[in-house]
């Protein structure tokens, strides 16, 4: 992984300070609550319903064990005991004190860590496939991370980009045929293609958002070659700096702008801006790219057999540890290694949530299974990458141990839930309680299996953090007089079959939600056909069947 030079740490520790000063004026009463606000969101502090919240940035996903273990302290000594992953791969305390903020950004530093541009109108945090430089479908030899860290380094403190529109959001992916990273619904998502010639490059998508106007991004150009990446990125974001909406802020995301202008206007804005700005000092330098994919040069893999007969003999014997290999563990592109994925969603506990302890034991379990690499994913789980196969059911039991080995991925119970009306001042509805009741009913992983693949994600307002939108079955809180209302979406994917969900009829009480789930998917389970996902099942049928049980009548 990426390791700080000496620029990157005086730029940290020049931060720390500053807002340590900021802090102590605003203690003192010198600077007001609409003066600390910018300062604030510089440095990821926000304040929501109940108490400040800091979100604390993991670039394109990646952590050590060390840096886990500062993430647990400081959930231990400053917070109460808990961190939450957010759907940016990032990891955010919701209850932090002001006067401590500077001593956990100047703890994070220690280990090459921060808070900057996790919140306010600039680049957020680059995104990129939680598999990046392990996955077996990746396009041999090029790894996502090393251009996530190249558009990093470019976009932090960039002056041009600091107080863009609105917030700007960036993924990276180089799998073929599949998108775990969600690239289509990004401000600029980003492809590493090979094109015709046999040339590496990047195939652009611009315009991706959820939202209260959800849209999937269009692609721009087929091909931009490596050393072009960086003034072509500057021309996307000049065009919408000078052409983005600042008069309305819910026009003023780049979904907005292309939508407007049209992807062809658009196009030939960015084109004329990209010929004005490519070369010279915007030109990616070979060595530049070689430097930094030095940081991402995969370990000395052994060489070794898949589905070695210690694993075997450990699955026949275990069913519980079958399903979970079965289900959480994705092929590795070195024989007999594998990638195992970490739950964070357990039965009837907010989702994406990790205590302090957990936190140290996923840094142990990752120091000794996975050469201490672990990654977050945007559907807020974990990731130990680099497991040999023979050690799977030792990891396995140093997980039941610490409460992390439910064997649920993508399906039911791994659900996706903003923090909702529990925590944000933005919220209409509670999406948290909503989520641990969905898991309570579904709890039995037979069950789980046997409905399949689904993509179940709730959000606590029309903002969308918890990607609604694109669920197979997703889930919005709306406010009714009052009280606690949920709007029920079907057919939304977020990956490389993109599709927004449509609202599938009026919407249910707090009491009722999780009936209609459980109705949605008992039509789908008597209608569906042999090898049918839930989502191919509702393409093939639409809406009408669904309709008719939720509502009793025909739809």
């Amino acid at each position: 992984m990426y390791r700080y030079d000496e620029f990157d740490h005086a730029m940290v520790s020049d931060r720390v300070n500053q807002f340590r000063g900021q802090v102590a004026r605003r203690i003192a009463g010198d600077l007001t609550e609409d003066q600390f606000k910018p300062l604030r969101l510089q440095n990821g502090l926000y304040l929501q319903l109940h108490a400040y919240m800091l979100r604390v940035a993991i670039p394109y996903g990646q952590l050590n064990a060390r840096q886990m273990r500062m993430l647990a302290h400081i959930a231990r000594k400053y917070d109460r005991g808990y961190g939450h992953f957010t759907t940016r791969q990032n990891i955010q305390y919701n209850w932090p004190k002001l006067e401590d903020t500077p001593d956990i950004l100047d703890d994070l530093a220690s280990v090459e860590m921060h808070a900057i541009q996790t919140s306010g109108n600039t680049i957020r945090n680059v995104t990129a496939d939680q598999y990046a430089g392990v996955a077996a479908d990746e396009l041999e030899g090029e790894d996502p991370r090393v251009y996530a860290e190249i558009i990093r380094q470019w976009s932090t403190f960039h002056p041009e980009f600091a107080f863009l529109p609105r917030k700007f959001k960036i993924a990276v992916s180089a799998a073929q045929g599949v998108d775990r990273a969600a690239v289509r619904f990004h401000d600029i998502g980003l492809f590493i293609v090979k094109n015709d010639d046999g040339e590496i490059g990047f195939e652009v998508w611009v315009g991706g958002g959820l939202g209260r106007t959800p849209m999937i991004a269009k692609k721009v150009r087929d091909f931009v070659a490596k050393p072009d990446l960086l003034a072509y990125l500057e021309a996307i974001l000049r065009v919408y700096n000078l052409e983005g909406r600042r008069d309305n802020m819910y026009k003023a995301r780049i979904k907005i702008l292309v939508h407007e202008t049209g992807v062809e206007k658009f196009s030939r804005l960015v084109e004329e801006e990209f010929e004005a700005t490519r070369g010279g000092d915007m030109e990616l330098p070979a060595e530049e790219v070689a430097r930094i994919r030095e940081y991402f040069a995969p370990p000395a893999y052994e060489t070794l057999e898949d589905d070695p007969q210690a694993l075997t003999a450990r699955r026949f014997e275990h069913k519980a540890f079958n399903d979970w290999v079965r289900v959480n563990t994705v092929r590795h592109k070195a024989p007999g290694y594998a990638i195992a994925n970490i739950s964070l969603k357990p039965v009837g506990l907010p989702p994406g949530d990790i205590s302090a302890d957990q936190m140290d034991a996923v840094a142990d379990l990752a120091e000794q299974f996975s050469m201490g690499d672990i990654r977050a994913t945007h559907e807020q789980n974990l990731v130990l990458p680099d497991v040999r196969q023979d050690q799977l059911y030792d990891l396995w039991l140093g997980l039941q141990k610490a409460g992390l080995a439910d064997a649920n991925l993508d399906h039911i119970g791994d659900v996706i839930c903003c923090p909702g009306l529990d925590y944000c001042a933005l919220a209409n509805a509670r999406s948290i309680p909503v989520s641990e009741r969905i898991t309570q009913r579904f709890a039995d992983l037979d069950r789980q299996y046997e409905i399949g693949e689904l993509r179940l994600k709730i959000s606590g307002c029309i903002n969308a953090c918890g990607h609604h939108h694109v669920g197979h079955i997703g889930i919005l809180g709306v406010d009714r007089k009052d009280q606690e209302y949920y709007q029920i979406t079907l057919g939304g994917a977020p990956g490389d079959d993109a599709a927004i969900g449509k609202k599938i009829g009026a919407a249910f009480s707090s009491d009722e939600v999780v009936d209609a789930v459980e109705t949605i998917l008992m039509t789908y389970l008597a209608i569906r056909r042999d090898g049918e996902r839930f989502i191919d099942t509702h393409r093939r049928v639409g809406d009408a069947p669904f309709k008719e049980k939720l509502y009793d009548k025909a739809a």
